[in-house]
């Protein structure tokens, strides 16, 4: 029996009035997760702890099947794994978001945040300017360091945590009120303005009619985190294939394998071709028992409150991926058990995630089930199953399977 789980972040919603009431997930065109829907388990499971944030990290640590009130340090540190920091117990990791704001003639903190993605910028682009960053801001403690696209890392030596505001739960709004208390952190964003705006990158990306990357900010503060091995922990051996350094810093936590797919970016046009085909190619020949598919497209575009968007994020997740994933364990003769999700709703009327309860549906080919007509939030509520401690499902998904 091989695992996988298709994890399509942010993809469920609320109901929207232009959509007729439906959620986006509800409105898209998805035959094959409402084909597995039919003869799957279709229920509610909330992955975000009470009184935790509804962040990616904790609700993909949750899916991975560890408790984040137990395991979760903060955001940053996980991405700090994936690009290889080395961190010390007491260094102190901060996420570094690349972010538009507005470029009115005011003061720093009377600024919009317009941006949390500056256009999803790409990783060559952002390297350029982290460098400018690093030598701008340069001062004993504190180092920058490359990640993807516009997410990147500050480590601050024998740093403390600080309470951050995460960009994308603030765009539109004047960022004074949200600016970090620590005077560094504080000057360091304002300073990173000065630098960055007139930068020649950014001077060829308004000419080019693309949103100018002209600040840092700094949020998702945490420690090294400990994770326990996922093979340890299930018997089995895994895989994770991302193109974000959250969750590939959380398989490398975990003891797992990461597989880079070309052209796999986290945006809308990311390979999501790519991604299947390397899922069934390291369980049929690559001697991996689970995969883990992570898709951050549907919630980038419920960041960008474009509604069509997201509806072709989630299509193409339906098709690319859950499709050919199954297509291929099919042509295989593979017996395998698939569970589809969301880790959290990524409302398009909001903008930023919340910690309702998503839906999923867990197949098992050799084993069908009396499911549901579709697969959305709606059907799925209807059931009357609901986990409410999400970390708990991937054991139900795993079946037996874990030692």
């Amino acid at each position: 029996m091989k695992y996988i789980i298709v994890l399509s972040d942010g993809m469920a919603g609320r109901p929207l009035k232009e959509l007729g009431g439906k959620t986006t997930l509800a409105a898209a065109r998805t035959p094959v997760m409402d084909r597995l829907a039919r003869k799957a388990e279709v229920g509610m499971v909330s992955m975000v702890p009470e009184g935790m944030a509804p962040g990616s990290d904790t609700a993909n640590l949750a899916v991975m099947g560890y408790d984040p009130k137990i395991y979760y340090t903060g955001r940053s540190p996980l991405e700090a794994l994936s690009i290889g920091v080395d961190m010390e117990d007491t260094d102190v990791s901060f996420r570094c978001n690349i972010v538009t704001l507005s470029e009115e003639d005011c003061a720093y903190e009377e600024r919009t945040i317009i941006d949390h993605s500056s256009g999803e910028i790409s990783t060559q682009d952002a390297a350029v300017l982290l460098e400018a960053l690093q030598e701008g801001l340069e001062r004993e403690g504190y180092r920058f360091y490359t990640g993807t696209s516009y997410r990147h890392l500050l480590i601050w030596k024998q740093g403390a945590v600080v309470d951050l505001t995460p960009p994308h739960d603030i765009l539109t709004k004047k960022i004074g009120a949200y600016l970090p208390d620590d005077a560094v952190l504080r000057e360091m964003m304002a300073k990173s303005y000065e630098i960055l705006e007139n930068h020649p990158i950014n001077v060829e990306r308004r000419r080019k009619g693309l949103r100018p990357a002209n600040s840092a900010w700094f949020w998702g503060a945490g420690k090294r985190p400990a994770l326990k091995s996922f093979e340890e922990m299930t018997g089995l051996r895994g895989v994770m294939i991302s193109a974000v350094d959250l969750l590939k810093g959380i398989a490398v936590g975990a003891g797992m394998d990461c597989i880079e797919v070309e052209g796999a970016d986290g945006g809308l046009n990311t390979n999501y071709t790519g991604k299947a085909m390397a899922a069934v190619d390291a369980l049929m020949n690559g001697g991996y028992d689970f995969a883990y598919i992570h898709v951050e497209a549907p919630d980038e575009m419920g960041h960008q409150g474009i509604v069509k968007d997201k509806i072709t994020a989630i299509e193409r997740v339906d098709g690319l991926v859950a499709g050919k994933i199954a297509e291929g364990m099919e042509r295989a003769g593979a017996d395998y058990r698939i569970l589809v999700l969301p880790d959290h709703p990524t409302p398009i009327e909001v903008r930023t995630h919340t910690g309702d309860p998503v839906p999923y549906l867990l197949y098992d080919s050799t084993a069908p089930a009396e499911g549901t007509d579709a697969f959305d939030e709606k059907t799925a509520s209807g059931t009357g199953i609901y986990w409410p401690d999400g970390y708990r499902l991937i054991g139900h998904l795993l079946d037996g399977a874990q030692s």
